[in-house]
């Protein structure tokens, strides 16, 4: 057996300058100035708090990009006053409007907020908006941690033109044109290989039953599934 050995991989003869690196990056910026930051072994133990979430994530992307950085643990905390509700509430609000002019009628959300870590849920047409949801909860004072559980929906040109059908169809209809009023679109369409779903609330049972015989009217969709609710119930 040879005598020779490979140097250790991992023995912090880079750490100081490390933290000299990152703790200067994060002094950059007042909005990670309750963030402080240790280093072992080439990784960086980020510690502190922040106002929103998007600032702990993007302190961990900046000191990932510091040369010689092997990893980062961030236990940064998000500092919060803000109650579940009212977080809930917030963001539900900021959701059903995001996106308007860009087909929010064609994305559905479905959110959930416990202890500080939203949850969101659903279909959506593109990446995009997908993108936005997802930062308007990282941008939220308040929000501890975001799980995307998000599905995006494959890219059909067939879908596309079904989905612009079935909202003629909707909206168009003198007894529904009424839920176009209102930009957060109440009844959303989400299309998947040809299979329809209605999501959001109306406000009566023969509103319900129209929207899903309009729905079923258009051509090449294979089948609907009417999920919308009934106000007040």
């Amino acid at each position: 057996m040879s005598a020779w050995a490979a140097p250790a991989v991992g023995t912090g003869r880079y750490d100081q300058q490390i933290q000299q690196d990152v703790t200067k990056s994060l002094t950059s910026k007042d909005k990670w100035q309750g963030i402080t930051a240790s280093v072992d072994d080439g990784i960086v133990t980020l510690q502190g708090s922040v106002k929103v979430l998007i600032d702990k994530l993007d302190a961990q992307k900046k000191a990932s990009k510091v040369e010689h950085v092997a990893g980062v643990r961030n236990q940064v905390e998000v500092s919060s006053t803000a109650s579940d509700e009212q977080l809930q509430k917030q963001l539900s609000d900021k959701l059903r409007y995001d996106r308007v002019g860009y087909g929010i009628a064609f994305n559905a959300l479905a959110l959930k907020v416990e202890n500080g870590v939203a949850t969101i849920s659903g279909d959506v047409r593109d990446y995009p908006a997908r993108d936005s949801a997802v930062a308007i909860a990282a941008t939220t004072p308040g929000v501890k941690e975001v799980v995307d559980n998000i599905n995006v929906l494959p890219t059909s040109p067939m879908d596309d033109d079904i989905r612009l059908s079935v909202a003629r169809a909707i909206y168009g209809n003198s007894t529904l044109s009424k839920y176009a009023m209102d930009p957060q679109k109440p009844i959303r369409i989400v299309v998947d290989n040809g299979h329809v779903t209605l999501y959001g609330v109306v406000d009566n049972q023969m509103d319900k039953q129209i929207a899903e015989m309009q729905a079923k009217s258009v051509p090449n969709v294979f089948s609907v599934d009417d999920k919308l609710m009934l106000a007040g119930k």
